[in-house]
């Protein structure tokens, strides 16, 4: 009885939610026009994806910094681009924080790091985005927009947006390290089987001086190999499944999607 009472109010809760943050059919299309990996999407796809943008929309909160107007144009493209990743997932993996904060562009921020020695070494970094656990996250507009341009390359995928949220869907566990919350060990051993053999060739083209469709800073480390890879495979899905088949399938296993066909 208290677990159907329980439905029904969440039922009630996100209906209330849908209505009060419809999108509008203007607002919708310039995103799709705008994102045209969004708009390669079926109909049902881009049905589903409306509908998480409106839920994901009533529960976050977006902060403009040093004036930056955060505009329904402005929070529905991070939206979109934010719930692609969860389309077949849902939510919940998005529900460990609720700030969102937006730069117009990138911003400087100061870093230290202590060595083996026990030396503190300080330097500057810029950002495009940043998430952390417990949030918020952090986005520059700028870079969002840039991720849009229809005239990058292939060979320069690119989308802070998908990046960022990757990471929040791989610190799920509490662990930034490549491997989001999997079913079981086993499935764990299996994913690192995968994803390491996959880095390492990419790092090793990297190394190499060869063109790579995924962004060569996924040779840092395996955590933003799986965040780059994420991007290719939203943004250029059909590229990443030829270039890195295994990889392709890895993520279309984890998300549950398979954009290329």
């Amino acid at each position: 009885m208290l677990g159907r009472l329980i439905e029904a109010w969440q039922r009630r809760r996100e209906a209330r939610a849908l209505r009060e943050h419809a999108i509008p059919e203007p607002l919708w299309r310039l995103t799709l026009a705008r994102y045209p990996f969004l708009a390669a999407r079926s109909e049902a796809d881009l049905a589903e994806l409306r509908r998480l943008c409106s839920l994901f929309l009533a529960g976050k909160e977006f902060h403009g910094v040093a004036g930056f107007e955060v505009t329904d144009e402005v929070a529905l493209a991070v939206a979109a681009q934010a719930c692609l990743p969860v389309l077949r997932l849902g939510l919940a993996p998005y529900g460990g924080f609720v700030g969102i904060v937006m730069h117009a562009d990138e911003v400087v921020a100061q870093r230290e790091v202590m060595d083996e020695d026990g030396v503190v070494h300080r330097y500057e970094e810029q950002l495009a985005g940043e998430a952390m656990e417990g949030g918020p996250l952090m986005l520059a507009w700028g870079q969002v927009a840039a991720g849009a341009d229809p005239t990058l390359g292939l060979d320069s995928v690119y989308n802070v947006v998908i990046h960022e949220f990757a990471h929040v869907l791989d610190m799920g566990d509490g662990f930034a390290d490549g491997v989001p919350p999997l079913a079981n060990g086993a499935a764990r051993e299996r994913w690192l089987d995968v994803i390491e053999a996959e880095w390492q060739w990419f790092c090793e083209q990297v190394d190499a001086g060869h063109a790579t469709l995924i962004d060569p800073y996924g040779a840092e480390s395996l955590e933003e190999f799986f965040a780059v890879a994420a991007e290719a495979f939203f943004v250029a899905p059909r590229e990443l499944l030829q270039e890195q088949p295994a990889l392709y399938q890895l993520l279309a296993d984890y998300f549950r999607q398979d954009p290329a066909r």
